[in-house]
């Protein structure tokens, strides 16, 4: 994924979907809300809170609202993308400019927004139990010196790195992200940190 400096060069560069989020663009700052990219997309943020952002896929684009979860969804248009993994966000999909409703979008900025002022803001379960898969496993108790840096991350990023393996649904998968993952383990990075 390349460095994106700002928005701009987000909007500049997209080949797909272009007409469809430069108009989600224009109705997210219609309502006031500061824009910047996070994780190679633009998010809309409210006094430096993420509200809502934006994504092109090949079927259809879409909008995330961080702390969707609070949302009432009276319109019944919103669906938790990755159920049992993401507790907060809650996608609005579209497959044509033609289903983009202005109003009803911005209804829901607007309860987003209320949601963040009264202080409703998802909170990751952090005591979720760290299960390490039996391949990571194997490995970290034949490396001691692994063993030592894969001790030292904090236990959010020892769960990214479980969950990586954890998730690879073929043992050829689960290779390749262990090979992936043991450079970055001994400098002591976490899976994600180059998103933060």
């Amino acid at each position: 994924m390349k460095s994106l400096k700002n928005a701009d060069s987000f909007f500049d560069g997209l080949e797909t979907w272009k007409p469809e989020l430069t108009v989600l663009r224009n109705i997210f700052l219609s309502a006031e809300l500061e824009e910047t990219i996070k994780w190679g997309t633009p998010v809309y943020m409210y006094n430096g809170k993420n509200v809502v952002s934006i994504a092109g896929f090949k079927a259809h684009f879409a909008v995330w609202f961080h702390n969707g979860g609070f949302l009432k969804d009276s319109e019944g248009v919103l669906v938790n993308a990755q159920e049992g993994k993401t507790g907060g966000l809650r996608q609005m999909r579209f497959t044509s400019i033609d289903d983009i409703d202005r109003d009803i979008l911005l209804s829901y900025v607007y309860e987003a927004i209320e949601n963040l002022k009264q202080g409703k803001v998802f909170k990751p379960n952090r005591n979720k139990p760290l299960i390490i898969p039996a391949e990571l496993e194997i490995i970290l108790t034949s490396n001691s010196s692994l063993k030592e840096a894969f001790d030292a991350l904090s236990k959010g990023k020892q769960r990214e790195y479980a969950d990586y393996i954890s998730s690879a649904k073929q043992d050829k998968t689960k290779t390749a992200r262990l090979e992936k993952i043991i450079p970055m383990i001994e400098k002591g990075v976490g899976m994600n940190d180059k998103y933060r």
